[in-house]
């Protein structure tokens, strides 16, 4: 008998194994902006980003921190297998540039910062080196016409501009058919 996977599938929440629980803790809390919603008596932290979440996230630090090797700095290219990076949305346009500058204002390095066609982005890393995305979504009629033309668009934003944003939102459209 052929089956097939159920549709609309989406990912609930995220568990994290960390080096130093307290010090994930402030960075998810005070750097990012969740609360602390939970803990299980394993050591099991949980968080939310949302109050109308059970949670977003799970922390939980490894069994003998000492043996596990410093993060390497985090980049896009795929380096072993694992986490590439995790995407954090904010509701909006504002809350996104209001921690953009709280980022910056408490010494959190901006790796990479740019424009997505379906969203705009800062990249950092947390304390474990895990790759973390900061970023908004654009309304989507801006991507909806051609989602793999978005998925595939990205404009760097220099250095000097990093805070900053536009609304001048570049515009995907399904491709024309070829005439031939």
């Amino acid at each position: 008998m052929s089956t097939k996977a159920a549709a609309g599938a989406s990912v609930n929440h995220l568990v994290l194994n960390v080096r130093d629980i307290e010090v994930s803790h402030r960075f998810y809390t005070e750097m990012m902006g969740f609360e602390q919603c939970g803990e299980h008596a394993s050591g099991l932290r949980f968080y939310r980003g949302h109050a109308t979440h059970h949670h977003d996230l799970a922390l939980v630090q490894v069994k003998d921190p000492d043996t596990v090797a410093a993060p390497e700095p985090w980049s896009m290219a795929p380096r072993r297998v694992g986490v590439n990076h995790i995407a954090i949305a904010y509701p909006d346009r504002d809350a996104f540039l209001t921690q953009l500058r709280h980022l910056k204002a408490n010494g959190v390095e901006f790796l990479v910062r740019g424009n997505h066609g379906m969203t705009h982005s800062a990249y950092i890393a947390d304390p474990d080196g895990y790759g973390l995305e900061v970023l908004y979504e654009m309304p989507e009629e801006v991507w909806i016409g051609d989602v793999n033309g978005a998925l595939n668009y990205f404009e760097a934003v220099p250095e000097d501009r990093e805070l900053e944003d536009t609304t001048d939102y570049r515009r995907f459209e399904a491709p024309r058919p070829s005439t031939g």
